[in-house]
């Protein structure tokens, strides 16, 4: 202990005398940390190789149009991450006409990206948000030429990140190796160097707790079912949609290492797991005198032990550190070596049992100890969310505590809300540990158009450029991806920029780029939808809590008349009014703009429809703008049936709560008209994996659940997560929002009917009960669209926005 507080001591003797040097002190750093790593990247030809099979995938007929070259001894970049785009002259016919040349392999094709959306006008996003514009590419032997000196970008900061601990869940987990591939070309597109690797790790977990004479049976009760994992490996449940069979574990495990293969050969250093302390519950009786802690509940509705209350090892056991070290070093065996960065999130939702500084210090070193028996030169990159999810805890003192239990320059802090509520801000930039501004941007996977290109824009730059900052990296850690592709488009341009955007021109260019035209229509649209829709100052976490797709679960008479009453005529006075500044009793529908100007940008929308008919990109924009007003027309129909109610007025209720209805019908039909609005490609994904009739009907049930009920219920109580992870799918409108809505309904309508309160343990009853046995139906769903969805769309807004 005397050794630890005197390296503390002196690690905050260090940091006070270099703070006033902090560029300097930076640049250091950040050079060693990078030269460091960048011993376990591929060699150049490896990486010249992964760049050049991304540009077949991408642009086969341009395979030969494009020569890359790693510049490995900084002739070009110098002791900076960058790429240098220049001219090829005296080339043959079909020979290179541009020369990429860069640091590694993500900065050829991060050079290969800017080329096509600055000097081609294409437009690259994932496949379930429009996908590419590559039409305006023009053909082998005529691409345009780069200024005769070239054109030279330079990462303002070494490292790009991607991912939440929890997107493995709620996105990649039933992701097959075609599509990984997809998303990492994305990453490599992107510019991102620094991606989260946790696929496949119970297949390591099960080697060494097998080792740690924990059986099969036991680690049934331990792991999480495959939608699930997020959550077990954070220990916050155990054994929910489990258990895993040998046949996921295999098959995960041979997919983990084809995921970091092609990492390394892009020249990523992916980020690995290392342990937090969540144990098997056998483990307490394996090993009696170990520092073992169970847990409290963490949303079960009743507390059920067969999957509440995991088990934490404490760090300070000398047990603690023989298995971090066992885990990093059965990583090491079966993926190489690597790698020196590991996450680990042992306090994420999960507060120490004292506030004293000393013993979360203690925790700390001990954590990190963990890991450097296991990799000599580990750093620890640990999420951030913990200092502003519990902050009440979290306050200088224990933040100190813990950002200093390692030496400076082995811990890595993700700032994860930055663009919202910034910790460096308030921290003094973590206290002089290295940290990397994240844009958080959206929960559960919900589908919703939501942003703020402002901070976007401008937080990067700004936390570089502070006094004393200790910024190293920019990052995206959404908990989903595949929606909003302006505002991760913009995001990762961030890692490149080293000077603010101007979000207006920048729109103008994206827009262009993204429908493979300028339409004057278009740009205004555009503008409207970043002063409205991509332009949340209000400081709320987007969590979507429209009533389509997370129905309030109470009685009406709980809401009075005259406070909905209130809200309506306030709507009228001001279109950004807030359901939270009226009524406490309903749930909060985050409204953040008006609706009114939304539509416009929609109308415009609508008007060019027939020039881009083709584009898949607008197709997209335009299905998914309409399905936002039509959402945000429901809340407002929702709270006119309620009111209706509460006024005894049966003929109000009949009219609202048949047109609340109606919009999901109708919505569901619209979604239907596009590809990436589908039920059926979730749990057909889900089945692809499994290779047993069992594993068949487990995956469905892990998928169809993830995305309603989440967690458990009881008959007469829903999960404390119910539509945590809610979807406008269509599917899941007709055949699970929808019946919710009308079961409700008609249970208001026959209570003014038989002049008699609402029976809500009566309606609880009636849609757990559904919504269990359409967790466990085996109903297909389509996996392709039906419909015109610019006409459908058309016909929606002239029906209820007109």
């Amino acid at each position: 202990m005397r050794n630890h507080v005197f390296l503390l001591l002196f690690s905050l003797i260090i940091i006070a005398t270099l703070l006033p040097f902090a560029s300097a002190w930076r640049s250091s750093l950040e050079e060693a940390m990078v030269k460091n790593l960048n011993k376990r990247r591929a060699s150049p030809e490896m990486q010249e190789t992964a760049t050049a099979g991304l540009l077949q995938r991408l642009l086969p007929h341009h395979a030969s149009s494009f020569k890359f070259h790693i510049d490995s001894n900084g002739k070009v970049c110098g002791k900076s991450s960058c790429f240098f785009i220049t001219n090829i002259y005296n080339s043959t016919k079909h020979g290179p006409e541009i020369m990429i040349e860069g640091t590694s392999g993500v900065e050829l094709a991060s050079g290969l990206h800017w080329y096509l959306k600055y000097y081609c006008g294409a437009h690259i996003s994932w496949n379930k948000t429009g996908g590419v514009q590559l039409h305006t590419v023009p053909p082998p032997g005529a691409l345009p030429r780069v200024d005769k000196k070239g054109l030279k970008v330079v990462r303002p900061v070494p490292w790009n990140y991607y991912q939440n601990v929890v997107t493995s869940s709620y996105s990649f987990v039933w992701w097959n190796w075609d599509r990984w591939e997809r998303e990492i070309d994305w990453m490599a597109l992107q510019g991102v160097n620094l991606p989260l690797a946790f696929t496949g790790q119970e297949s390591i977990w099960q080697k060494v707790f097998t080792d740690f004479n924990v059986s099969s049976k036991d680690l049934n009760d331990f792991f999480g079912g495959p939608a699930f994992l997020a959550w077990a490996r954070m220990g916050n449940l155990h054994a929910w949609g489990g258990p895993l069979s040998d046949n996921w574990l295999y098959e995960q495990g041979i997919l983990q290492k084809l995921i970091t293969t092609r990492m390394i050969e892009f020249g990523m250093t992916p980020v690995l797991p290392s342990f937090s302390g969540n144990v098997p519950a056998a483990l307490k009786k394996i090993y009696p005198s170990a520092k073992i802690t169970r847990l409290g509940d963490w949303n079960t509705v009743n507390g059920d032990k067969r999957w509440c209350c995991t088990y934490l090892l404490d760090p300070s056991d000398p047990l603690f550190i023989q298995i971090g070290k066992a885990f990093i070093q059965k990583q090491i065996e079966d993926y190489g070596d690597i790698t020196d960065i590991y996450n680990c999130d042992t306090f994420n939702e999960n507060t120490p049992p004292t506030s004293d500084p000393s013993y979360i210090s203690s925790l700390g070193a001990a954590i990190y100890k963990a890991m450097s028996e296991g990799d000599k030169d580990a750093i620890w990159l640990m999420q951030g969310w913990l200092f502003y999810s519990d902050s009440d805890f979290w306050k200088p003192p224990q933040m100190k505590a813990l950002l200093h239990s390692v030496p400076i320059g082995k811990m890595i802090v993700l700032d994860l809300f930055a663009d919202v509520k910034p910790i460096w801000k308030q921290s003094s930039q973590f206290y002089g540990v290295p940290y990397v501004w994240c844009m958080l941007h959206n929960f559960g996977g919900n589908i919703e158009m939501y942003g703020i290109l402002d901070s976007i824009s401008s937080g990067p730059i700004d936390a570089r450029t502070s006094k004393n900052s200790t910024m190293v990296g920019v990052g995206m850690c959404m908990e989903g991806i595949e929606h909003n592709p302006v505002v991760y488009e913009l995001m990762s341009e961030m890692a490149f920029r080293d000077q603010k955007v101007q979000v207006e021109d920048w729109l103008k260019s994206y827009s262009r780029r993204r429908y493979g035209r300028a339409i004057t229509e278009i740009e205004e649209a555009w503008q409207i939808l970043y002063h409205t829709i991509y332009n949340c100052t209000d400081g709320i976490a987007d969590h979507n809590k429209d009533y389509i797709v997370e129905f309030p679960d109470l009685s009406p008479s709980l809401t009075k008349q005259y406070q909905l009453s209130i809200r309506r005529d306030l709507s009228r006075i001001n279109p950004r009014f807030s359901l939270r500044e009226i009524s406490s009793n309903l749930p909060q529908p985050h409204l953040w703009y008006s609706t009114k100007e939304a539509i416009k940008a929609l109308k415009l929308f609508l008007h060019t429809g027939n020039s881009l008919s083709r584009s898949s990109t607008y197709k997209y924009d335009l299905v998914d703008q309409t399905r936002q007003a039509l959402s945000k027309l429901a809340n407002q129909v929702y709270l006119d049936t309620i009111s209706a109610f509460g006024g005894n007025n049966s003929k109000n209720l009949s009219i609202n709560s048949k047109k609340f209805l109606e919009i999901i019908t109708d919505l569901d039909k619209l979604l239907g008209s596009d590809d990436n609005f589908l039920l059926g490609s979730w749990i057909e994904s889900a089945k692809s994996l499994a290779m047993t009739n069992s594993e068949l009907k487990q995956y469905e049930w892990n998928a169809r659940t993830q995305v309603t009920m989440w967690y458990d219920n009881t008959k007469t109580n829903q999960s404390k997560l119910h539509d945590y992870a809610n979807k406008f799918w269509s599917g899941l409108m007709k055949d699970y929002y929808l019946p919710r809505a009308s079961v409700y309904f008609n249970y208001l309508s026959q209570s003014l009917k038989e002049n008699k309160g609402f029976k809500l343990e009566e309606w609880r009853k009636d849609w757990i009960s559904y919504s269990n046995n359409w967790q466990s139906d085996t109903k297909n769903y389509p996996v392709k669209a039906v419909g015109d969805s610019i006409a459908i769309s058309k016909s929606l807004f002239k029906k209820y926005l007109s």
